[in-house]
């Protein structure tokens, strides 16, 4: 008995593919996985806040995505929007930092966060440029 197998969409496999690294806010170490060019970075920090949970890292962060931005230093300090494509970004390095709710209802990133933000902004330049 012979089983037929599915075509699969080739389009996905002859993707160029990139190792990332993204850095949880408050946790130790990066966190390394392998996307497509064409991702969004909407998946992409799905997929961080999936691994983050499934190793076990603290501090729990949920899998809420629309409460997360994600940055990278080439970019500077705004986030990337989340219908953008991570092979857009020409950087490996992301920050992935939880959102905090403003009073007028709009999201916020705390003066904390804000100034470790800014420091790993300037560590990952430093980084780049040593190379």
């Amino acid at each position: 008995m012979m089983l037929c197998k599915q075509k699969k969409d080739l389009s996905v496999w002859n993707a160029r593919k990139m190792l990332i690294s993204v850095n949880v806010q408050g946790s130790t170490g990066p966190i390394r996985f392998v996307v497509s060019e064409e991702t969004l970075v909407m998946q992409v920090i799905a997929t961080a806040l999936k691994i983050y949970a499934r190793i076990g890292r603290l501090p729990v962060l949920g899998c809420e995505i629309s409460k997360f931005l994600l940055y990278c230093p080439i970019v500077g300090s705004e986030a990337l929007g989340p219908w953008d494509t991570i092979g857009s970004v020409e950087g490996r390095n992301f920050l992935l930092c939880k959102k905090t709710e403003a009073k007028h209802g709009r999201p916020q990133i705390s003066p904390k966060d804000r100034a470790n933000l800014k420091a790993w902004l300037h560590k990952s330049s430093i980084h780049i440029h040593t190379d």
